[in-house]
């Protein structure tokens, strides 16, 4: 730690929050004041420490002509100079606050302007929307201030100072600072001025301030309003014809701002010197009989923790970006947002307004990094930081108090307690009784109006759910605290392939009302992209930069990609959180619809029906329902189908898509879906033509049973109709994935190393026996890792009619087996020019056991690429599930078809799980010799527990005695290559191969898949 200083604290450590700057506001980001923007180039200079340069640079005439341009906003270690690092928790410098280390990165900005020709004068304010972590601010060669609190504006009076031309502003930024013990957010430390600097005129009688007060009465329908203002002035709203005085309260009818019905209504403040135009919402909000309510009504909240994040610009997002954001959360039936764990861009606010989200704005303050010190010397619990976590909660609530989505202010995240955390709750409910407080790190709920936690499992949500929670050992505060409504702030951590349980947590939202719903932990993936030597793009995560300490790819644990493309988490919670239920009574052809909406009607959706038999629609229509109350369900008949047709699988798919364009989708966008299984009536046996084949031993050692060659000392497939086979042989490895990685606060959950101790990573084949008997070939085998007793006794039998070739797997475990297995099934080499994929099973993006509420009965088609997931840390990824057969053909149509009894997870990959379990970015995944098919019985479900939840029981993959069944037939040449229509991912460059790696010099047949077919 660093020596006690002998004199006073530099600034950048003092323990207060700056000086210098005017009184927060609220923010606007129109009036009639004039405005000009600061950003742009700036000129600038990157020091080693605080002290390394003095401030002359600051002064008039300074020459910075030698210094490198950097955009501003932006961060600085994004733009060449230092390098980013990422931690979850511990702080990347020594705990001794509120010293920093004396390796400092400083830099200093430099940004010369001219005011418009048409600038009048007068009182002006300087802006910064957020600077990271702490900014010392000259213009024209006086010191304005200091400040810190990154995410959060602060505003100088420079009215005074300002010149017609040649104006400079200087400010220096430090990286660390006493700010920074309270800025220990789940992200990348990235110093900068990242967002937006403004100069704003500020007329005679301008406004100094505003607050929009409304609220909505649900039982008489009327709003009332009241603005107060510094100075007075007059609010007026045309289309509720108001002009009014402001401090003036009026109450008329409304109609009332939702999430679901973003009613907002054009206003116009206007004092002697500005005009402000507002846009009002009317709403309530609040908690009642233990539920939060708002508008008099119940919410369920389907919610994200977002971070500002995008993968070239860090935290400087623009408003094109915030944009997308929501319309992807909106387009996924995502409802509410906790800014996790600081206020965001303000204009983002202004799209929640427009759109409809439900907001939980958050302070920026995060201490997470003394937990690791036992929370000694913790700042909210130390009257000295009071001060400066006072001024983080007042320029959070007065920027952002006037939007009607911010339905709650959060304390902050993960800061353990303290008085601190107390005198803002009590600061935020005298300045807003209007808004709920939220905070998470309080078991006792002191100081907030909802009980909040994170991560908390299923069973104990449901018990939180039924007010049977384990008690606080004080019964006054176990009462409160039973008495109020229940969020999971953070659940269903979306780190790599998952989060899986989410239906099953949705399922206790819908059934306690106390539940009011969840965000899950998070948007998106904060992976930095970066480029290989040769070009190739990939996304980057902790330690990647060299940093000392790091925690990886914690930091990619989203639902989007870090470029934004949707994962298959989030394909999978939109399923999940639907706001329309379906069931189906398919003996009496009705079926049931239910609007889980809390405040719309169905009126505003289309409902479509169609009957389908093996994927292939056969007959389609609208259903006719009437508007459907919030929480009411109402019976339609369906048409009446047959219910086997060629005796095939049947089913009946029910969508429900917006009967009309809406702010952010277009008609016919799908809101919900269901399918149903019709049962077949009768039981139903195909005949499949052909003879049986018998085995017959050949020259070379080989056995041939019909189209398949097999080795005869291993019972190995060596070719199928000649094409060459590599396997197949039993698999129950997979390359894990985060979730099986678990957590260093949780070992005992790890499954990954549970599973290599084990020796599943590097399972043993031992061919027992290889028999022929009648029309079967046999083979016995015992798969089983090395320093082990464990095993698993696998037989297949092999039989062959006409141009098919049948495999049955019987799997016996020996052995005390406790853990389950990763994956359960075989897996198989085939040809690399096998690209074009068709499917009958679910789709068209991957699903696991846990993860299957979105995988659709249908007929697809993909390419090998196509079906693959990039996570940002490769991992297992890509399984279709209920698959019914598989196709996989080259451009000339020649290739191979795979069914199987009883439906199986299909995965077909150009890599090994061998290479895909070594590889820690996607570029190192390159193409080997083979595609890898794996056909499994059973596979592991995926969880959570990369922080929370293990997999659930239902979705453990038990060691236990099973049967399946493959038939493969090999697909000759002449049928066109099947369009691609895939997920969608990147693919990789497809570079040339050789002769097939499985064909050795004078081995086999002189034909396979990768040659002409032979006339």
């Amino acid at each position: 730690m660093d020596e006690a200083p002998s004199g006073p604290l530099p600034y950048y450590e003092d323990m207060g929050p700056g000086t210098g700057a005017l009184p927060p506001r609220a923010w606007t980001g129109v009036s009639d004041a004039r405005r000009v923007s600061l950003g742009g180039a700036w000129r600038f200079r990157l020091s080693a420490t605080a002290r390394e340069q003095d401030d002359s640079f600051a002064r008039p005439g300074f020459d910075a002509s030698r210094w490198d341009v950097l955009p501003v906003p932006s961060h600085w270690p994004l733009q060449g100079h230092g390098r980013p690092a990422y931690t979850n928790i511990r702080y990347p410098f020594p705990i001794d606050p509120p010293r920093v280390p004396t390796e400092n990165p400083t830099g200093d900005h430099l940004r010369g302007f001219d005011l418009p020709g048409d600038w009048p004068g007068g009182a002006a304010v300087l802006r910064f929307d957020g600077v990271d972590s702490c900014a010392r601010v000259w213009l024209n060669g006086e010191e304005l201030g200091t400040f810190k609190g990154s995410r959060l504006p602060v505003e100088f009076e420079v009215g005074d100072l300002l010149r017609p031309r040649g104006n400079v502003l200087a400010v220096r930024v430090h990286q660390w600072s006493s700010g920074s013990y309270l800025e220990d957010q789940d992200m990348w430390w990235l110093p900068g001025i990242f967002r937006e600097v403004t100069l704003i005129e500020r007329p005679e009688g301008a406004v100094t301030d505003f607050f929009v007060h409304c609220d909505y009465d649900h039982l008489t329908g009327t709003g009332s309003l009241r603005v107060d203002c510094e100075p007075q002035g007059t609010v007026t709203v045309p289309e509720l014809g108001l002009d009014i005085e402001t401090g003036e309260t009026v109450r008329v009818p409304v109609e009332p701002w939702s999430a679901e019905i973003p009613r907002l209504y054009d206003a116009e403040l206007a004092t002697e010197g500005e005009r402000v135009p507002l846009r009002i919402g009317f709403r309530t909000v609040g908690v009642e009989d233990g539920v939060l309510k708002v508008n008099g009504r119940r919410v369920l909240f389907r919610g994200v923790n977002r971070h500002e994040f995008d993968p070239d610009h860090g935290r400087a997002v623009d408003l094109e970006t915030m944009r997308r954001d929501l319309l992807l959360m909106k387009r996924h039936n995502v409802n509410a947002v906790r800014t996790s764990h600081y206020p965001p861009h303000p204009a983002f606010l202004d799209l929640c307004d427009e759109l409809g989200v439900w907001v939980i704005d958050e302070c920026d303050l995060e201490t997470h990094g003394f937990e690791e010190v036992g929370w000694r010397r913790n700042p909210v619990d130390d009257e000295r930081w009071t001060p400066a976590l006072l001024d983080r909660a007042a320029r959070m609530v007065e920027r952002d108090k006037n939007h009607p989505s911010v339905v709650m202010w959060s304390l902050g995240n993960e800061c353990g307690t303290g008085r601190g955390l107390s005198a803002m709750a009590g600061w935020i409910r005298h300045r807003d009784p209007a808004r709920p407080i939220h905070y998470e790190g309080d078991l006792s709920c002191a100081d907030v109006d909802v009980y909040s936690r994170m991560y908390a499992d299923h069973a104990e949500s449901e018990a939180i759910g039924r007010r049977a929670e384990a008690p606080l050992p004080d019964a006054a505060a176990d009462a409160r605290r039973r008495a109020m409504p229940f969020l999971l702030c953070e659940y269903a951590h979306a780190m790599g392939n998952g989060p899986g349980g989410l239906s099953e947590y949705q399922r206790i939202f819908e059934t306690y009302e106390r539940c009011q719903g969840g965000f899950v932990w998070e948007w998106i993936d904060q992976g930095l992209r970066r480029r290989t030597a040769d070009g190739r793009s990939y996304f980057a995560y902790g330690g990647d930069f060299g940093e000392e300490l790091h925690d990886g790819n914690f930091v990619c644990d989203g639902l989007l990609f870090p470029d934004r493309t949707p994962s298959p988490g989030l394909v999978e919670y939109k399923k999940v959180v639907q706001p329309v239920g379906f069931a189906a009574d398919l003996a009496r052809g009705l079926l049931a619809i239910t609007n889980r909406h809390d405040f719309v009607d169905l009126s505003g959706l289309s409902f479509r029906w169609s009957y389908e038999v093996e994927g292939e629609p056969r007959d389609e229509g609208r259903l006719e329902l009437p508007a459907v109350a919030p929480g009411r369900t109402v019976e339609v008949e369906l048409p009446r189908m047959p219910r086997i047709v060629r005796a095939g699988d049947a089913c009946w798919t029910v969508r429900a898509v917006l009967a009309e364009d809406t702010a952010w989708a277009p008609s016919g966008h799908e809101v919900a879906w269901a399918q149903f299984e019709v049962p077949r009536s009768t039981a139903w046996t195909r005949a499949l033509p052909g003879a049986p084949h018998s085995p017959r031993r050949v020259e070379g050692g080989m056995i041939v049973l019909g189209p398949g060659t097999f080795d005869a000392a291993d019972g190995t497939l060596r070719y199928l109709d000649g094409a060459v086979v590599h396997g197949p042989r039993l698999d129950v490895w997979r390359a894990p994935i985060d979730n099986d990685r678990g957590t260093r606060w949780h070992p005992q959950g790890r499954l990954e190393h549970l599973w290599r101790e084990a020796g599943l990573d590097r399972m043993r084949h031992r061919i027992d026996q290889v028999s022929v008997g009648g029309d079967t070939l046999t083979v016995t085998t015992r798969v089983a890792p090395a320093a082990s007793d464990l095993g698993l006794r696998a037989v297949y039998s092999w039989a062959a009619t006409g141009d098919r070739l049948d495999l049955t797997v019987d799997v016996t475990p020996e052995g005390p087996w406790t853990l389950p297995l990763p994956r359960l099934g075989i897996r198989l080499g085939l040809s690399p020019m096998l690209e074009a994929v068709e499917w009958y099973g679910g789709g068209p993006g991957e699903a696991y056991p846990d993860t299957r509420q979105a995988s659709r009965l249908g007929r697809y088609r993909s390419t090998v690429d196509g079906l693959q997931t990039p996570y940002v840390r490769p991992q297992e990824n890509g399984a279709r599930a209920d698959v019914r057969w598989a196709e996989l053909r080259r451009s000339d149509g020649a290739g191979l078809r795979v069914s199987g009894v009883p439906p199986f997870w299909f995965t077909a990959r150009p890599w090994s799980t061998e290479e895909l379990d070594a590889a820690e970015h996607t570029h190192e995944l390159t193409r080997g010799e083979a595609v890898w098919l794996h056909l499994d019985h059973g596979l592991h479900g995926v969880g959570s527990h990369a922080c929370g939840p293990e997999v659930l029981p239902d979705f453990r993959l038990a060691a236990a005695p099973a049967t399946f069944s493959f038939t493969f037939t090999a697909l000759r040449a002449g049928r066109d290559r099947p369009g691609a229509i895939g997920s969608g991912w990147p693919s990789a460059p497809r570079p040339p191969f050789g002769p097939d790696p499985f064909a050795g010099p004078g081995e086999g047949p002189t034909t396979d898949l990768d040659a002409p077919e032979q006339p």
